[in-house]
């Protein structure tokens, strides 16, 4: 076996979890995870977008930015690792919400997996959640062959104690389907609804509720976007916010993403941008150019409003007196989505009438501006590439461009930096672990009279103060596509495709394969990742039913 380097990954000794934790039971801080949809790494302001996110970028400014932090390149998954701690195979929701008939594919969060709502609540926490759930395929009453004849895996099944939000993913923000309150299916309520403003709202509501009980108890808060997944939906006034600023198209974006990036220290100088994926033409050469603008335009204003109703949700903090000693976690759930939504598509997502019963014209048709509820779009592969800046490929996959999410840490009363980058690598598996460390429990063996897996993820609170976490590796894998991280070196194949290693000090862009000048290192590490895979229950893509 050949000794891998990890200097990201060594072990440190530290008395406290990070530096000013607090050790009082009764000072334990709450917790706020916000997770956006099919979001960029470099969208946000903060990690260098020109998208206006004035909320997020206060609280970056005023708490920590972390650079290398990845989840599971796919929403499902990286819900059922982000909730459980384990990774997704583990928590047997190793692709989507279908069931492929094997333990680490069953479309259901595992029984032997402890939520996040679970774990917190059994150490004394008030658990809320607001937004999108996508973690189950059971709708609430018989579907096929596979539903079981009563309602499991809702959120108030797994240890939340408040929900508002959909069980199912994808879906018109002007008319989601499967929204539902607690244990009920409920219906929009109001003329001028839109999901991501109530998402926000019932989020800051649930602060200001939970203050106003009297409960003594910390909470964790759960607030799960769609935004900016598709379909491009979003208010006529951000939208004209937006105009104009895309005129110059994909490639003047990515050039002054870059730019600023470089500037912010987001990514090192010595980075080339990846080439534009060559599936894109030059801007200067595109026909629609109207439309093709038209489709960022919406895609930022989505972003935008995103990040004004958590303006909402800081204030609800600052209200009720909580802002202080409240953890607030922001990331997104897979990188930039390339899918091109043609008038052949259709799911539970896709609705074929609004709301009052006009027509969706549906699939990316130029002819047709996104925008309003009677178009069902998305912003594509050009958009998406531009998205990712400087990385490669997108969701799906687990090049950097798929995986790399924007992480905000921000918590006044215990973490001192203000304003600072951590290069140190983190996965959505470790929130749980780094939460029930800040709050000083334990992770639970059992839950309701069951047993659970231990977590996978470990505690990112000693880099809060600028030291280093311990982990042997970070694997990935989705639709065939692998990846293991060990220190500095990174081994990613597509699907079918050949090994490829990297260097993510020198070359995090994935520019320069190293393969074939570093075999041992390249044998070593697949024999991590073929070791993880059969642990964690991976099968070999495509997955047959009954596999």
């Amino acid at each position: 076996m050949v000794l891998l380097d990890s200097l990201a990954f060594v072990v440190a000794a530290t008395a406290l979890a990070c530096d000013g934790a607090p050790r009082d039971p009764d000072d334990r801080p709450n917790f706020v995870l916000v997770m956006a949809d099919d979001m960029g790494y470099s969208d946000i302001g903060c990690f260098g977008g020109e998208i206006r996110t004035p909320n997020l970028d206060r609280l970056a400014a005023n708490g920590l930015r972390f650079t290398s932090f990845y989840n599971t390149a796919r929403c499902c998954p990286t819900r059922a690792a982000l909730l459980t701690g384990r990774y997704a195979h583990q928590a047997g929701v190793g692709h989507m919400v279908d069931d492929r008939g094997s333990p680490g594919y069953r479309g259901e969060l595992a029984r032997d997996s402890a939520t996040m709502a679970e774990s917190l609540g059994a150490a004394g926490y008030a658990t809320g959640m607001s937004g999108k759930w996508h973690v189950t395929h059971n709708l609430g009453k018989p579907r096929e062959s596979v539903e079981p004849e009563i309602r499991t895996n809702w959120p108030v099944d797994r240890g939340f104690e408040s929900f508002y939000g959909t069980i199912h993913g994808a879906g018109s923000f002007y008319d989601p389907v499967t929204l539902a309150r607690g244990e009920d299916y409920i219906e929009r309520d109001r003329e001028d609804f839109h999901y991501t403003d109530r998402i926000n709202e019932e989020a800051a509501d649930y602060i200001r509720r939970h203050a106003a009980s009297g409960d003594d108890r910390p909470f964790l808060l759960y607030v799960a976007h769609t935004a900016p997944h598709w379909p491009l939906h979003a208010r006529p006034a951000d939208i004209e916010a937006c105009a104009g600023r895309y005129d110059d198209g994909w490639d003047a974006m990515r050039e002054t993403r870059h730019a600023r990036m470089k500037a912010m220290g987001i990514v090192d100088a010595d980075w080339p941008i990846t080439p534009r994926d060559g599936r894109v033409k030059p801007w200067k050469e595109v026909t629609h150019p109207e439309w093709q603008a038209r489709r960022m335009e919406v895609y930022a204003a989505q972003v935008e409003q995103l990040d004004r109703g958590l303006g909402l949700v800081v204030d609800a903090l600052r209200e009720t007196g909580a802002y202080e000693n409240t953890v607030f976690v922001f990331i997104a759930d897979n990188g930039g989505c390339a899918e091109e939504i043609t008038s052949r598509w259709g799911s539970l997502s896709i609705p074929e009438k609004t709301h009052d019963g006009r027509p969706v014209a549906r699939g990316n048709d130029p002819q047709v501006m996104p925008g309003d509820d009677e178009s069902y779009q998305s912003y594509g592969v050009p958009w998406a590439n531009a998205s990712n800046t400087p990385f490669r490929l997108y969701k799906h996959h687990v090049h950097e461009g798929g995986i790399a999410s924007p992480c905000i840490v921000h918590w006044p009363a215990g973490i001192e930096a203000r304003g600072e980058l951590r290069t140190t690598p983190g996965h959505v598996i470790d929130l749980l672990p780094t939460f029930l460390d800040l709050a000083g429990a334990e992770a639970p063996r059992e839950i309701d009279g069951r047993s659970v897996e231990a977590v996978e993820g470990v505690s990112l609170a000693p880099a809060f103060g600028g030291g280093v976490v311990d982990r042997e590796a970070i694997y990935w894998e989705h639709e065939g596509n692998r990846a293991v991280r060990c220190g500095r070196w990174k081994l990613v194949s597509r699907h079918r495709g050949p090994w490829e290693l990297y260097d993510l000090i020198a070359d995090r862009t994935e520019t320069r394969n190293l393969a074939a000048e570093e075999p041992a290192r390249v044998v070593a590490m697949m024999a991590m990742y073929d070791a993880w895979a059969e642990r964690c229950g991976v099968r070999p893509w495509p997955l047959k039913r009954g596999q």
